[in-house]
């Protein structure tokens, strides 16, 4: 099992890297050509939506692509440093601009903008991949997607 790995900024600028990255991997990998331009595209959702969740609270910590390659699958995993719902900031070191309890008033407007975007960002990705799991906790979300290869098309 192959694996490529890949760690930027939280800045929009990268994100064209990674789909890039992410298209020869694929290539390689076996991904059927018809389908490479999808994993361009839902990789480059699951990064900006990775990139504007760590803008959009303050966070440093990198953007993590997984790039993973096996006998049946192609698999790409992003994450992001983002805590779940319900978990405690302080816990994952995600540092919080409101400053406390009632000090951002404009802060749900800000954050219901952002689930929007990032539902729809979900929402485009769901209709691109076929296999996708998105998942959330106190050390971050992670959006797994996987493609078949064609080594698994050609095997009963």
């Amino acid at each position: 099992m192959a694996t490529v790995e890949l760690r930027f900024s939280a800045q929009p600028e990268h994100v064209r890297t990674a789909r890039l990255v992410a298209a020869a991997v694929a290539r390689r990998a076996g991904v059927d050509e018809a389908v490479l331009d999808e994993v361009r595209l839902a990789v480059g959702e699951a990064c900006s939506r990775a990139v504007g969740l760590h803008r959009s609270h303050g966070i440093t910590a990198p953007v993590s692509v997984a790039l993973t390659e096996d006998e049946k699958a192609f698999s790409i995993e992003v994450g992001d440093s983002v805590p779940g719902p319900g978990a405690d900031p302080a816990e994952s070191g995600a540092s919080d601009a409101s400053g406390g309890s009632g000090a951002g008033a404009a802060r749900p407007d800000s954050e219901a903008d952002g689930e929007g975007e990032d539902e729809m960002g979900l929402a485009v990705i769901s209709g691109l991949v076929d296999d996708v799991e998105v998942r959330s906790g106190a050390g971050g979300g992670v959006i797994r997607m996987s493609w078949p290869t064609a080594d698994a098309a050609v095997r009963p």
